[in-house]
């Protein structure tokens, strides 16, 4: 492990240009696996969902799984890509304990999809990465390694292993070299896997839960001094799982490498661990020496061949796509290039979207969600999309508040009562009392009160320091508990008062 100390992030950049690359494997939400007919559930109990197929028993042979060959046409059409006329799988060989086969059937130098880009929006500007490849393979099992400190197989005890995923279809895309992100390079690391996480999403092809590994990002790093034409060497951190990590990893390396290249040291092309809780990487396996992976064409499987007609209407049927309906949506919502970055940021569009569809207006939706729900979910540590509450819900407290119900400071204790599960929002406003004071006589009384108590704020209304009038409002919102119309009470004091605006 080295012991060089990072080089502050301003530094590595003055002396330092970084060059990415970003392999994303996505696993597909298909019924059953590749090459066989075991069902694909996350969290079954271990080695359940096997058969003699995805355990590579002798003589066993694999069928392709034709709705996986088509969500994996379906990824390369949105991301630009040409579609192969005909390709064939391949064996990749190469030992691992959770390979069940010894060798992963995938693709080689045939890839179904090739040559595409996606774009990404990042600090106002637009940036093309571009897309190497699209390719099909398998996924492996899971080895958990028991005892020892680090949760890795070194220093552990012993090791288990699950095969439910093993075969499971996995897609896997390849960025070309992204040069020229400078001082951006994290967040344009970021912003392509939230983008590509959301076009997943769109096409329905994945769940792409990063915390469940469905979907997960290996970040290429390598540095070149300024005014080199020749890159540097890479290094791999290898199966990154949230996207802030993503941001982190290629950070922290940007500050590593240049730390060393500083010192005079030479970076090894190798594979990386990166570390949550410290946000920094070690090292993992070198790589400097070609694997030799001895690739040969799939002999149990037949060769793809695409109908081009096939495809064109493919490509016909997709959905909109994420950053179009991002495009269409800020239209129709009226909303700043600031604010829809900001949703999009907090994965809170489609939230938005449905309350909207739900019958709150966008700027009432847009409120509640980037208000006080971020904050709550930001306090609990967890996703907009992770709390306990739904669009109708919000819809529906957007429509109380409109109705004169609600006020927005009882609108948040509703809120807090959906969240806590205490039922609706008419069943929390219901069970804790909290419509708002319509009734006239009541709220007369309520006033006649306050004035009473303050009579020194009174006489300066009546005197003209209207101003004064807010400090009255505020003693009847807190006679009513907040329950009182703000607005209305504000007339009837100013009434009660003979003073006219």
């Amino acid at each position: 492990m080295s012991t060089h100390t990072l080089m502050p992030y301003d530094e590595a950049l003055e002396r330092f240009e970084p060059v990415l690359g970003l392999e994303t494997h996505v696993e597909l939400g298909t019924a059953s696996k590749m090459f066989c007919g075991c069902p694909t559930t996350f969290g079954a109990a271990p080695n359940t969902q096997v058969c003699p197929v995805c355990l590579a028993l002798p003589g066993s042979l694999p069928t392709a799984n034709a709705a996986a060959i088509e969500s994996t046409i379906r990824i390369g059409l949105a991301l630009n890509c040409s579609i192969a006329e005909w390709c064939r799988f391949a064996r990749k060989n190469y030992f691992y304990p959770d390979m069940p086969k010894n060798y992963q059937i995938s693709q080689y130098d045939e890839p179904l999809c090739s040559d595409g880009y996606l774009d990404v929006e990042v600090d106002g500007k637009t940036v093309r990465i571009e897309i190497e490849r699209v390719h099909l393979e398998e996924d492996t099992g899971k080895s958990t390694h028991m005892g020892g400190a680090t949760g890795r197989i070194h220093g552990a005890d012993y090791s288990i292993v699950d095969y439910n995923r093993a075969g499971i279809p996995l897609v896997e895309i390849v960025t070309k070299p992204i040069p020229g992100t400078d001082r951006l390079a994290p967040e344009v690391a970021r912003a392509y896997a939230t983008e590509l996480r959301e076009v997943m999403r769109a096409l329905g092809v994945s769940d792409v839960r990063m915390e469940e590994g469905s979907m997960r990002c290996d970040v290429n790093v390598s540095l070149m001094p300024r005014g080199s034409s020749e890159w540097g060497t890479r290094t791999e951190t290898k199966n990154v799982n949230s996207l802030r990590s993503v941001e982190r990893a290629v950070r922290s390396e940007i500050e590593r490498q240049a730390a060393i290249l500083a010192d005079g040291g030479r970076i090894v092309q190798e594979t990386r661990h990166f570390h949550e809780d410290t946000g920094s990487t070690t090292s993992g396996r070198s790589k400097e020496e070609a694997q030799d992976y001895r690739y040969f064409p799939e002999p149990d499987l037949v060769p793809i061949a695409p109908d081009p007609a096939w495809v064109a209407s493919l490509k016909a049927a997709l959905p909109e796509l994420p950053r179009v309906k991002r495009k269409r949506l800020q239209q129709e919502w009226g909303v700043s290039d600031l604010d829809m970055e900001a949703m999009h940021n907090a994965d809170a569009i489609d939230l938005v979207e449905a309350t909207v569809a739900a019958g709150a207006p966008p700027a009432d939706a847009r409120k509640w969600w980037m208000g006080e729900l971020a904050r709550r979910a930001n306090e609990a540590g967890v996703p907009l999309s992770a709390l306990e509450i739904t669009p109708d819900q919000i819809a529906r407290v957007c429509a109380m508040v409109a109705g004169g119900a609600l006020n927005d400071k009882l609108a948040r204790q509703v809120l807090e009562g959906v969240l806590n599960g205490e039922g609706s929002p008419d069943q929390v406003v219901s069970a804790r009392g909290l419509q708002i004071v319509n009734d006239e006589g009541e709220l007369s009384t309520i006033i006649d009160q306050v004035l009473a108590d303050n009579a020194d704020a009174a006489e300066k209304v009546r005197g003209g320091k209207i101003a004064a009038v807010g400090a009255l409002v505020g003693g009847v919102m807190k006679a009513s508990r907040g329950k009182a119309d703000a607005g209305r009470a504000r007339e009837l004091i100013l009434e009660k008062l003979g003073v006219s605006e």
